[in-house]
């Protein structure tokens, strides 16, 4: 087994969790912040996607999904482009809400092809190539995917807690 293999595999785990969850819920529901400092299904699928969208283009030296695919214009959300959805104010990830449950499925799932696309054409090898020299010590390609795909499970469970709290199931 290749071992981004296994980041896939745990990827698609996260994938199903957000569905699953999403399923269960209305719009009204998903956009709903159970309490101030907890996030809503739809942020939390929403940063999910972008994070992996964001992550995975600046590691293949792509334009990120959100701008080529036109994504920007679809969730039309009022916050900046530039916007660091991971420093997000309770008040700014209450603006981030949908009319449409599916534009979320469709972002995720745009997001984790792209994802698993890209772990399909890197070698072992190319793992332990530095990506990041901003931190200490220095990321690799390894330790960025690794945290994108951790941060994609963290959320998928937070989703699975939020949808708890507002519907009580």
């Amino acid at each position: 087994m290749q071992l981004t293999q296994l980041s896939s595999e745990t990827l698609l785990r996260a994938k199903e969790r957000f569905e699953d969850t999403l399923m269960q819920m209305t719009v009204t529901e998903a956009n709903t912040m159970p309490n101030p400092l907890i996030k809503s299904v739809t942020w939390l699928m929403w940063h999910t996607a972008r994070e992996l969208d964001f992550q995975i283009s600046a590691l293949n030296g792509s334009k990120p999904l959100w701008f080529k695919s036109d994504w920007r214009d679809r969730f039309n959300l009022p916050l900046p482009d530039n916007t660091e959805d991971w420093h997000h104010t309770p008040q700014e990830a209450a603006k981030v809400q949908v009319t449409d449950k599916q534009l979320l499925v469709d972002y995720l799932n745009e997001s984790i092809d792209f994802t698993l696309n890209y772990l399909k054409t890197i070698t072992e090898d190319s793992l332990q190539d530095i990506v990041d020299l901003n931190w200490t010590p220095p990321v690799t390609r390894q330790v960025r995917i690794v945290s994108a795909i951790d941060d994609a499970i963290m959320h998928s469970g937070q989703a699975v807690y939020s949808r708890r709290l507002v519907i009580g199931k």
